[in-house]
């Protein structure tokens, strides 16, 4: 073939440049929102005014060059919106989530006459959203805007311009007022709803019975107060309906009418009476909570009948009856949470039919007996919490246990009362297990060598039993332990210089695993290991000797419990390097020596206590230590400072100090007599109003 001429070359790559490049309106519509953020995440180096807007990060045209999509989530984008975006006459969808945006939300997004799909949840946007003005098109379809700072009220003349859409995300804001209902009307297509974490009021609407497409109703976590209007149960496509949290009240009856129904969720509510029987109507029901509410009565057998269950909730009410129930029946079910009700009796049988279960909790009721063997049929258990019950014989019950290879969290504290820790060749097995809870037990009997085989265990808490013995030295090898809780047995010995040298202790690198279901201590909440604290509690025992040097590795620890035992020394001038420190407490020992200074630096010490013990010399001032009540120092009347009002060179300080020495008599009678007569001859006023107030 003939070579082609140059000029005709340039002439065609000119053409095609034409034809596959966006506009220049578009081009410096997105330079300017880039230019008008404080921080663009490299959007300025990556978007060049020299190429084509198509090829850029984040955007995508359609086929005739014009810009439909800007998808830049979790950029790390900082600044205002520019409403320059609102030029994109041919945008489609607006992805801005997951970054630093603040602000208000521009009208010119609202208003678009092309955006469907508007996301910029997850930001810092704040103020009121904008009032729109009436207009026949408004193509929003989907809207979300959750997880910002939103505020006020939803203004129906707004919504009810929206007229094609379908979902509203405003969840995690601080919106007020009533629930809205506009969309029930203006948007015949619209189907999904979440306002859940804000501070919607009063009752909800009956008129949300009008939304008859609706299927997903979110409003947990707001203030609604009142009962369910029967409305809503007219909502037949409806498949999840949340209300957690809120102050709603009355019976449960009507629900059944919600035949596509598949998670539910009331709990934390005021609900009450028994679950009805109707329940069993409900056989797309895969996810129930009806948790912390006042519900009593037994549960229904007809609960059987809900075959699709995967997680059941009922936990804290006063429910009182389980065995109607037929668990044998419900055999998708992974999560069972019946704690804190009024179950007695022994644990039903037919719930170790459920072999997918993958967390069980049965905490605080009234079970008693011992653990049936049908538990270890159970081979998917992760979770397993029978706390505060009447359970007996542990070593039948771990060794039962022991087959459920899955185990990485056994909370069974509680039971097994004034009986002896399962010996060292009894118990094999638990080589997944990372949370071991057997306080308050009195158990008798050492800490046992089978425990140094749980080589994943990261929590460990023995606290309230009657342990005796040392603490073994194996106890280092346990290479993921951060949570020690050994508190109140009658443990002796030194503290093991093992101790000092945990791994977990050293350095903070606990995994972020998340719990099957979260665990409860002290009203308090914790979904995963790493959200307690690092910790070694070895208070109330009979620990002899000096508190090791070596502590000062453990630069991880946050609690360090060491109260009511025997130790003698000094403090270690090494405790000042545990600067992660938010609790100390070293009181009821024989401690001696001065406070060290280097205590003042612990800027995270929350609680501190060094009574009753032998110290001595002045409190260190101008740091932490200031901060804390006099109670802290207690007990210790060799030490002197302006928090304990014993002010250090005083007389009081002076003889208070001396009686206490055991020196020559004639020494002390004269150190006496001379400091008393001459201050009784200087300052004869001042000493005798402080000996009286």
């Amino acid at each position: 073939m003939p070579p082609v001429h140059p000029a005709l070359v340039m002439l065609l790559l000119s053409l095609a440049s034409l034809a596959t490049s966006c506009t220049e309106n578009e081009k410096g519509s997105l330079l300017k929102f880039a230019a008008e953020l404080s921080q663009d995440g490299g959007l300025t180096n990556s978007w060049e005014n020299s190429t084509d807007c198509c090829r850029w990060e984040g955007i995508t045209c359609s086929s005739d060059r014009t810009v439909t999509g800007v998808f830049l989530a979790s950029k790390n984008l900082q600044g205002l919106i520019s409403t320059s975006l609102g030029n994109l006459t041919g945008l489609v969808c607006l992805n801005l989530s997951h970054n630093s945006l603040y602000g208000a939300l521009p009208l010119e997004l609202l208003s678009s006459k092309s955006i469907a799909i508007l996301d910029v949840s997850f930001n810092l946007l704040n103020g009121e959203l904008p009032v729109l003005e009436k207009s026949s098109l408004r193509p929003l379809k989907v809207l979300n805007i959750s997880s910002n700072f939103f505020a006020g009220h939803f203004q129906s003349s707004t919504w009810e311009e929206m007229k094609n859409m379908i979902a509203l995300n405003a969840s995690n804001n601080s919106f007020v007022g009533q629930i809205p209902t506009v969309f029930c009307v203006s948007a015949p297509s619209f189907a999904v709803l979440e306002l859940s974490y804000n501070q919607f009021s009063g009752r909800i609407p009956p008129e949300l019975g009008n939304c008859s497409m609706l299927r997903s109703l979110n409003a947990g976590h707001n203030n609604l107060i009142g009962t369910l209007p029967h409305e809503l149960f007219n909502i037949s496509s409806m498949d999840h309906l949340s209300l957690h949290d809120n102050q709603l009240e009355g019976k449960l009856s009507g629900i059944n009418r919600l035949k596509n129904l598949a998670t539910l969720n009331l709990g934390g509510n005021m609900f009450s009476g028994n679950i009805p029987r109707s329940i069993g109507e409900l056989k797309k029901l895969v996810t129930i909570h009806l948790d912390h509410n006042s519900l009593s009565g037994e549960l229904p057998s007809t609960l059987s009948n809900c075959t699709s269950l995967t997680n059941i909730d009922f936990s804290s009410n006063n429910f009182s009856g389980l065995t109607k129930v037929n668990f044998s029946n419900l055999l998708n079910l992974k999560i069972i949470d019946l704690m804190l009700n009024n179950f007695s009796g022994t644990i039903p049988e037919s719930i170790y039919s459920c072999t997918n279960l993958t967390a069980l909790r049965l905490s605080s009721n009234k079970f008693h007996g011992q653990l049936s063997e049908r538990i270890g049929n159970l081979k998917s258990l992760a979770f397993l919490s029978l706390v505060d019950n009447s359970l007996t014989n542990i070593t039948s019950a771990l060794q039962i246990l022991s087959s459920c290879r899955n185990l990485t969290t056994l909370l069974i504290g509680k039971n097994f009362k004034n009986e002896a820790m399962p010996k060292d060749d009894a118990i094999d097995g638990f080589g997944n297990l990372r949370v071991l809870f057997l306080n308050d037990c009195s158990l008798s009997g050492k800490i046992p060598l089978w425990l140094s085989r749980l080589t994943k265990l990261e929590m460990l808490l023995l606290y309230n039993n009657e342990l005796t013995g040392p603490i073994p030295d194996w106890i280092n090898s346990l290479n993921s332990l951060f949570h020690i809780n050994m508190y109140n047995n009658s443990l002796t010995g030194e503290i093991p210089t093992a101790l000092m040298n945990m791994p977990m202790l050293e350095k903070d690198k606990v995994a972020p695993n998340a719990f099957e279901l979260p665990i409860y201590t002290r009203s308090r909440q914790y979904r995963m290991a790493i959200s307690f604290s690092t910790m070694l509690h070895v208070g109330r025992n009979n620990l002899t000797g000096i508190i090791p040097e070596d502590i000062g590795q453990l630069k991880a620890l946050v609690s360090l419990d060491l109260r009511s035992n025997k130790l003698i020394g000094a403090i270690p001038q090494s405790i000042c390097n545990l600067s992660n420190l938010e609790m100390l407490d070293l009181s009821g020992n024989h401690l001696t020596g001065t406070i060290p200074i280097g205590l003042n630096n612990l800027h995270f010490l929350s609680k501190f206590n060094i009574s009753n013990n032998d110290l001595e010399g002045p409190i260190p001032i101008n740091g932490q230590l200031s901060t804390f009540p006099s109670s802290s120092f207690d007990g210790n009347p060799k030490l002197c400072g302006t928090m304990i009002a014993r002010h250090c060179g005083s007389t009081e300080t002076t003889l208070s100090g001396n009686v206490t020495k055991q020196t020559d008599g004639m020494v002390i009678s004269a150190i006496a007599f001379g400091a008393f007569f001459i201050v009784g001859v200087m300052y004869d006023q001042i000493v005798l109003s402080k000996a009286f107030f």
